[in-house]
């Protein structure tokens, strides 16, 4: 595991509660790897997500299951075309239990609200991260 810098930007009661979540979902590595790599500039970035995103939405109690959040961010990442961020949250939602079945039918809800193209390009990053899953990467 990374060793995380002692930023200011990395105290708190939020950001601890938004990291306890992000690191179960996402993966300490992952987590503590994009911890470790920011900069003077980009610790900004990092404790806002982590407070933001993670501190007042996912660690939300009693709030929603994870995995009802992971099929959700999985639709609106698709709908967005935000690919490398749908990468990373694919991963989050089979941690979270959401199977491969299910990402295919949120994909498919997809293609029919928001269009063919960018349902295509959700099933073409889940099929590279189904691969590189089953690759053992």
């Amino acid at each position: 595991m990374a060793q995380i810098p002692d930023r200011p930007e990395y105290k708190g009661e939020l950001f601890e509660r938004g990291l306890a979540a992000r690191r179960e979902v996402l993966g300490a590595d992952y987590v503590d790897r994009s911890l470790e790599s920011a900069d003077d500039f980009y610790a900004a970035f990092q404790k806002a997500t982590t407070e933001m995103a993670w501190g007042m939405v996912w660690a939300r109690k009693p709030g929603l299951p994870y995995k009802t959040r992971s099929m959700l961010n999985l639709a609106m990442l698709a709908a967005l075309g935000k690919s490398h961020e749908l990468r990373l949250h694919i991963r989050g939602a089979l941690t979270n239990g959401v199977t491969r079945e299910e990402i295919k039918e949120i994909f498919i809800q997809v293609c029919g609200y928001c269009g063919i193209p960018a349902g295509f390009e959700a099933f073409r990053t889940a099929r590279e991260v189904f691969a590189e899953i089953d690759a053992g990467k």
